[in-house]
């Protein structure tokens, strides 16, 4: 398994993010033609830089200075119109509405009314699309990162003094572990945070990896006593999690991630309309166990099984519905069947059902209980006799074809033996 590990000892921002990308070998040239894509006046001019006696890339956008202020719906509609991969659009959507939604909760308003400052502006939208484009091009399984360095003191910033981390940047960091730092300013910037937040799926100090990529982007500031730069590590995973997800069998494992609340002081009500709500959003699974909270009073166990590209949609539902204060997520591996649709024919007809196999061979055929639902009121039967029919059914076929193989591998292997025994014959 490909991992990517965020080394943001002295922070991170959206400029030394690409910075570091295109200096682990992402083509540069690729990153200016999604760029060129948005319609922009927007060129990427990159350069090698030493920060702190060590070697590094700087990226700088050259951008004229816009004093219109752009909404989400504006960078959206940038985004759609762009000549971009699936992955790099969804991407870079992912980002900036990540960014506007803590936008948002920091100054309380909705989400429609909240214009991009700094990160509206074109060379905000270039670091952030680039990275999108470099982290897609980068073929990374996971991404980690180490314990995120804010900086300290205070800021300026549009609403005037502020202490760091400014709020947005505070709202994106929630539940992120953050490292202290003597340096004053601020090192992590909301795109910073935002991009972070977005991709990293475990945060650990220290990789698990064989080390075999380095990139180094630059910041723009001078320290006395460390090098300002954003290090990326990238390199090969090779333990239980690595394996299960190399190419060969990610169809038989995958990441998920369970996230989990305790509730003691909602209804049934909210608790119900909470688990609808998180089905709209795509988890793979939600349920509740009955759990005895402090002062010995009754409460519910809320757990989510969601993929982690739909793992903020989750948080977000979480908070929103429940009130509850605080979330607790695992990552876990998945062991699961590879499967498929299919009908099984019947005596009462083709009923849907989902076949699910592995490779060593194991398989089922699960029938679809709305379909056998129906089938057992219009007929009248029993529905686990519907049940034992459709399985009945779907191992005879599964017999049949069996059979049908191994008939054909063996008239194809006594044909070519009869081949073989003509051309003896008829060698001198």
């Amino acid at each position: 398994m490909r991992v990517l590990h965020f080394d943001c000892f002295s922070g991170i921002s959206g400029d030394m993010t690409l910075a570091a990308l295109i200096d682990a070998g992402v083509d540069a040239t690729a990153i200016q033609a999604g760029l060129d894509s948005l319609g922009l006046p927007i060129r990427l001019q990159r350069q090698k830089v030493r920060k702190g006696g060590f070697a590094a890339t700087q990226v700088t956008i050259d951008a004229p200075d816009q004093a219109t202020h752009r909404y989400l719906a504006d960078v959206e509609h940038l985004l759609q119109s762009a000549t971009l991969s699936r992955p790099q659009r969804e991407l870079a959507l992912r980002i900036f509405r990540r960014l506007a939604e803590a936008e948002a909760e920091a100054h309380g308003m909705p989400l429609e009314q909240v214009h991009f400052h700094e990160v509206g502006a074109l060379d905000s939208i270039a670091d952030i699309v680039g990275v999108a484009i470099g982290l897609d091009l980068l073929r990374v399984d996971y991404i980690t990162s180490r314990s995120v360095v804010v900086g300290s003191g205070t800021v300026r910033c549009a609403h005037g003094v502020m202490p760091v981390p400014t709020p947005g940047t505070a709202v994106l960091l929630r539940g992120v572990p953050l490292a202290a730092t003597h340096l004053k300013g601020e090192l992590t910037t909301p795109t910073g945070a935002a991009i972070l937040t977005t991709v990293v799926q475990e945060w650990v100090d220290a990789p698990t990896m064989q080390l075999q990529t380095i990139g180094h982007g630059a910041g723009r500031k001078e320290f006395p006593d460390q090098p300002n730069l954003l290090r990326l590590l990238i390199g090969h995973r090779a333990d239980a999690l690595g394996a299960a997800v190399t190419a060969g069998n990610a169809a038989q494992a995958d990441r998920v991630w369970i996230v989990e609340t305790n509730l003691d002081d909602v209804t049934p009500e909210i608790v119900g309309f909470t688990l609808e709500r998180l089905w709209t959003v795509g988890v793979l699974d939600a349920f509740t166990m009955p759990i005895q909270m402090k002062k010995q009073r009754p409460g519910v166990l809320l757990s989510v099984i969601v993929a982690p590209e739909q793992l903020d949609a989750v948080e977000k539902v979480l908070f929103q519905e429940t009130g509850t204060f605080g979330i607790r997520r695992t990552l876990a591996l998945r062991s699961k069947l590879q499967r498929e649709s299919c009908e099984v024919v019947t005596r009462w007809g083709p009923i849907p059902a989902k076949r699910g196999w592995r490779d060593d061979g194991f398989a089922l055929v699960t029938p679809e209980y709305e379909a056998c639902a129906r089938i057992a009121r219009d007929h009248q039967v029993p529905l686990r006799e519907v049940y034992d029919a459709v399985r009945s059914a779907a191992a005879a076929a599964s017999m049949a074809t069996t059979a049908a193989t191994t008939a054909t591998a063996a008239t194809e292997g006594t044909a070519s033996a009869a081949a073989a025994t003509t051309t003896a014959t008829k060698a001198p």
